[in-house]
């Protein structure tokens, strides 16, 4: 009995020992936590500061190239075109003859 009791004995005391341990280093590394926090909270504001500053040039590219397109239609046609919608896609079918493909294709505008 005294066997078993010195076996309990030592694991409790291994285990008491790496508690005391790891909770003297994390406690001691405890501060990294809030200056990771910190650096994060930098990172997802600088984020949203730079998403704002692209979205914008975006928005400013768009406006000037929609400026010159209107500045080459007016230069080219001599009037300016001011609802200039985009070209739909072009349907393409297959030529059947008597019901069979010829392999050819034709476009309908």
């Amino acid at each position: 009995m005294l066997e078993k009791g010195d076996g309990i004995m030592a694991t409790y005391m291994g285990a008491v020992e790496e508690f005391r341990e790891s909770a003297t280093a994390f406690i001691q590394n405890l501060s990294l936590l809030g200056q990771a926090r910190e650096a994060y909270q930098q990172a997802i504001t600088a984020s949203a500061d730079l998403r704002s500053v692209l979205d914008a040039g975006d928005e400013n590219l768009r406006t000037l190239m929609v400026q010159l397109e209107q500045a080459l239609d007016l230069h080219i046609i001599g009037k300016p075109v001011l609802d200039k919608k985009k070209p739909e896609p072009v349907k393409v079918e297959a030529i059947k003859v008597n019901g069979e493909s010829t392999g050819g294709v034709r476009r309908f505008p």
